[in-house]
């Protein structure tokens, strides 16, 4: 028989890592990677919020000493589950994660260059504890329809805007005239989100989201706005339950609501 421990309202929280495989390893600002649905992140953001300060170093000791381990080399991310002020490890992804673009807003550092410097036998450019700067979020954008229990979409994409400024970027294949089929990830776009503060990205990614057009099928974009009016999720520190709870509220009706830009927070 096995027995293990049963954790419940926990939080997804992990570490990102470069090391050059000869004793040097750097620590990234933390990810929080709570709002998902079925296991899959929909949305992250760094620093993670609510998070106290011991278990934000005792997460970056504990991810630096399994990397030292195994003598590991290039980029990786050691995920660990938070409640109750603890964490426990659960796995290593060993390869650079969809969501990295949020460590390089919050840190100005190219993750993809250093990983080539570690490839190539430089080195790397940066020792120790990278520094956090601002407050980024990342939202990722699926052809999905949140109103019909996330319906996978295919078709054309009749039109394509995303959005622009400063603090905002997207990464994306998408164009007017791409075809959606139904072979491979339903990820279409990453908007992520930088501003000097949380409450000022939360503000800057309601614009943003507003803001980005795609035509021809439904997308996960309204869901996404839904979610940053939710109070919860303004006052931070979510649990991955956050999603399934709202779903299951109001005798079962979906949480997705279309709100009117006047009533929307203020933009940046």
């Amino acid at each position: 028989m096995y027995v293990e421990c049963y954790l419940e309202k926990l939080r997804h929280i992990e570490m990102q890592v470069l090391a050059d495989g000869r004793g040097k390893t750097v620590t990234f600002p933390e990810r929080d990677c709570s709002v998902q649905r079925r296991y899959q992140k929909l949305l992250e953001e760094s620093p993670a919020p609510r998070l106290s300060q011991k278990a934000r170093e005792g997460m970056k000791a504990a991810a630096v000493a399994l990397v030292d381990a195994l003598g590991y080399k290039g980029a990786g991310t050691v995920e660990f589950v938070y409640v109750e002020n603890e964490f426990f490890f659960t796995e290593m992804n060993t390869r650079l994660q969809v969501e990295h673009p949020v460590t390089e807003m919050v840190t100005g550092m190219d993750l993809v260059a250093e990983q080539f410097r570690v490839a190539s036998g430089e080195g790397l450019s940066v020792s120790g504890d990278v520094p956090s700067q601002g407050h980024a979020i990342e939202f990722r954008i699926n052809a999905e329809d949140p109103q019909r229990n996330f319906l996978p979409q295919t078709g054309l994409v009749e039109f394509y805007n995303p959005p622009g400024g400063p603090g905002v970027r997207v990464d994306s294949h998408l164009y007017a005239g791409f075809k959606v089929v139904p072979y491979y990830d339903s990820l279409l776009a990453k908007l992520i989100v930088y501003a000097k503060d949380r409450g000022a990205a939360l503000r800057r990614g309601a614009r943003a989201l507003d803001e980005f057009a795609i035509a021809g099928l439904e997308t996960t974009l309204p869901l996404h706005l839904a979610i940053l009016e939710d109070e919860a999720f303004r006052r931070g520190g979510v649990s991955t339950a956050f999603l399934a709870e709202r779903e299951l509220k109001n005798d079962g009706k979906r949480f997705l609501r279309l709100v009117a830009a006047d009533q929307r927070a203020p933009t940046s």
